[in-house]
């Protein structure tokens, strides 16, 4: 369709994707779509210079299990060097145990209270359950391996509108128009795909002003580093000069539209911290809040959103970004099938189904942590019960793993344990570990008793799926697995193999290369 649209402008070469926003999470989905021959434009509203709150140490996150996975999986986790930076061998030697692996509501978790042998799926030759990382890295590492795969990325592109018709989208930005057979939205919070596709975005309204700020103080040694919960709100010092501040103002500073000045943070962090520090230079300052929100669907027709425009929620405990990249990864693969005629339209249901629980019970872990940092004498006696708790072992390993992302599970059909987890990290025979035969995007049977009714099965099915037939070591209660590009384990089996699961399986995730039977 070359015609001039409604607005004026005549759409350039069509693509099978257009993603909005060249954060991490659509640089990353571009990536997934790419992987499988997609033909993917990246819009970014903002010139390719970083924003200053991306960079060091404002941009700062955590990677849980599932993220580190995914990007072992796709031979990215390598390329992160922030993490090894990072590392300081002498102080966590002289901590050891006590040395704080994470938090919740402020209140520490510690290394030697976290029992990671109760995370049975987890086998000796997994990712870390945790690395450090940043926006600017990631970003970096995504935009190197897009360029690599063909993804056309175009930096100061705001999209202002869209149009969907029957086979296609018209994507409009301020002078120019794309097409594209999908369009997906990874513009972010304020997200212009999901306002302008008329996407119900419900959810809670924020407790907090929250502020980022670099700044200079005349007597800084009056605030005490780390995380420090007070009577008022919370503020956290994580370099000298370097803090984020929480105000329980029920969110109206940053409702206010009003710009973040030298005396508001001055006053704002002597009211929190409860002494009389001076701000002499406020170098950056934002503002933000815990408004939790979700889209009530994350697709209308051919548009879909991933990452904070499908969901926005306090930033506590680091899961957004997390909660994003696990978007791109579900929905990448299954968008690329369709695209290419290996799966019916339908499979993108899945996307909803699979991913809108997870992003709901991440929205509910921020409300809680909220709640329990209230500055309130009911919310201090919780806190203080909480923190009672996490000082066990019980308490700190079920945190760490929800923060981690070690239990992530979807609801997919079939009897057996692992069905609806991230593959283990087994070792086959000839030593190489089974995550590293998903780099090319496609699913895997892995075959532990070599069943040649297995190897029969999946000859038609050779362009969705490898097949790796061979031993195992701590291959668990398994003798055969069916994983999906993402690897998740869709079907699995120990002993006999009921042949009628596995071909329901692999009906409902992949087709077979005559491109029938779904």
């Amino acid at each position: 369709m070359n015609a001039i649209t409604a607005n004026g402008l005549k759409p350039t070469t069509a693509y099978d994707v257009i993603i909005a926003g060249a954060g991490p999470v659509g640089l990353f989905l571009a990536c997934e779509l790419a992987l499988a021959q997609c033909t993917v434009l990246v819009l970014e509203k903002a010139d390719q210079a970083p924003a200053p709150l991306k960079q060091l140490p404002f941009g700062i996150r955590g990677l849980s299990a599932p993220t580190i996975e995914a990007l072992y999986r796709r031979n990215l986790l390598g390329e992160l060097q922030l993490h090894q930076q990072m590392k300081n061998p002498h102080q966590n030697a002289k901590q050891g145990a006590q040395r704080q692996v994470g938090h919740f509501a402020g209140i520490p978790i510690t290394e030697g209270h976290v029992d990671s042998s109760r995370w049975t799926r987890r086998l000796p030759g997994a990712t870390p359950s945790s690395l450090i990382s940043s926006i600017d890295e990631l970003e970096t590492v995504f935009t190197r391996r897009a360029l690599e795969l063909g993804v056309e990325i175009q930096y100061g592109q705001a999209l202002t509108g869209f149009e969907q018709a029957n086979a296609e989208v018209q994507v409009y930005c301020s002078d120019q128009a794309f097409k594209a057979q999908w369009l997906v939205g990874c513009d972010g919070s304020r997200s212009i795909v999901r306002k302008a596709g008329g996407f119900t975005f419900a959810g809670t309204e924020p407790e907090f002003t929250g502020y980022s700020t670099r700044m200079e103080l005349d007597d800084a040694s009056l605030l005490k580093p780390g995380r420090n919960v007070t009577a008022r709100g919370m503020y956290l010092q994580s370099q000298p000069g370097y803090i984020m501040i929480q105000d329980f103002d029920g969110g109206a500073f940053h409702s206010s539209g009003l710009p973040v000045t030298r005396a508001h943070i001055q006053e704002v962090l002597r009211r929190v911290s409860g002494t009389d520090v001076t701000v002499t230079d406020l170098q950056v300052a934002t503002s933000w809040t815990d408004r939790a929100r979700q889209a009530t669907a994350y697709r209308k027709g051919r548009v879909l959103l991933a990452g904070d425009a499908a969901h926005i929620h306090s930033p506590l405990g680091g899961q957004g970004l997390n909660l994003g990249l696990g978007d791109a990864i579900n929905l990448g693969w299954k968008l690329a099938a369709v695209i290419g005629g290996r799966a019916p339209e339908h499979l993108l249901d899945s996307y909803d189904t699979e991913r809108h629980p997870i992003g709901a019970a991440v929205l509910d872990w921020s409300r809680a942590q909220v709640a329990l940092m209230q500055p309130t004498a009911a919310a201090r006696a919780l806190y203080a019960i909480v923190g009672d708790l996490l000082d066990t072992c019980d308490g700190a390993t079920y945190v760490a793993g929800r923060i981690w992302g070690i239990d992530m599970h979807y609801k997919l059909e079939g009897a057996h344990p692992l069905t609806g987890y991230s593959m283990p990290a087994f070792t086959l025979e000839h030593g190489a570990h089974a995550g590293s035969y998903l780099q090319s995007g496609r699913g895997l049977l892995l075959d532990f008793e070599v069943n040649p009714a297995l190897q029969s099965l999946v000859t038609r099915y050779s362009q969705a799926l490898q097949y790796i037939p061979g031993k195992a070591a701590d291959r668990q209660e398994v003798s055969a697995l069916l994983v999906r590009p993402d690897g998740m384990v869709a079907w699995a089996c120990d002993g006999d193999t009921d042949l009628a699961a596995l071909e329901k399986a692999l009906g409902t995730w992949f087709m077979p290369d005559n491109g029938t039977g779904h």
